[in-house]
């Protein structure tokens, strides 16, 4: 298996997908809310590329059958619920659909789209994540996505690439790791995951706005075991 480490969502451009197994990471918050939204008893999680288009694809569902979520530039979009895990936990998911709409986590996930298989992963649910992915595409290429945010690095992405890697590298089996995915293998192993995202740029400012709960919660690593798949344009529990 070869692992490589995009360093933001942008350089999925340049990327022929087909053939390749997607993993897109965006641990503030976007994959971690699809995460918990999945192993909390959500139906599917429909990630958009925006508001408009999370807004259409909840105008011919019932009210009570979805939840509506998302942001745009770290600002919750008007009528819709505040995008983090946390606060998603307080939506009653279970046997919902969460369409959810993000800046750059559900973009990274549509601009995968052409690829073999696509995943989203978190620390919360990494060791799921990488065991279903040995257990399924041992010997395909995988592309661990950091979304990033708007073109620029965010180094709390490059950190849960860096707790996969660190995954892979355990098993028994030999893999083919890219400087990228060494990189990020050597950071995660030298710092601890709530110092790395509270030291963060996206985690101070999510601590600023008063976030530190929601940063903290990010920060567990395997809390859950759900591993979510793209199915057309729907994210289901694999």
């Amino acid at each position: 298996m070869k692992v490589h480490v995009l360093l933001k969502k942008e350089e999925l451009d340049t990327q022929r997908l087909p053939g390749k197994v997607v993993v897109v990471l965006d641990i503030l918050f976007a994959t971690s809310s699809m995460v918990t939204a999945l192993a909390h008893g959500a139906a599917e999680v429909i990630p958009t590329v925006d508001g408009a288009a999370a807004l259409a694809e909840s105008a011919h569902r019932a009210p009570q059958s979805c939840v509506l979520s998302g942001e745009l530039m770290a600002q919750t979009l008007p009528g819709f619920v505040h995008p983090t895990p946390l606060h998603l936990l307080a939506e009653a998911l279970a046997g919902k659909s969460l369409i959810y709409s993000t800046t750059n986590g559900t973009v990274a996930v549509n601009k995968s789209r052409e690829a073999d298989h696509v995943y989203a992963a978190a620390l919360l649910n990494g060791e799921a994540v990488v065991g279903h992915i040995l257990e399924r595409h041992a010997d395909e290429t995988v592309l661990l996505v950091c979304s990033g945010s708007a073109d620029n690095f965010n180094l709390e992405d490059f950190y849960g690439a860096g707790y996969l890697v660190s995954l892979f590298a355990r098993g028994a089996q030999e893999h083919e790791f890219s400087d990228a995915a060494l990189a990020a293998l050597l950071l995660h192993e030298k710092n601890e995951a709530a110092e790395c995202l509270s030291r963060a740029r996206v985690g101070r400012m999510m601590i600023e706005r008063g976030l530190d709960r929601e940063v903290d919660f990010a920060a567990q690593k395997s809390l859950y075991t759900v591993v979510p798949r793209l199915q057309g344009k729907r994210l289901l529990a694999a």
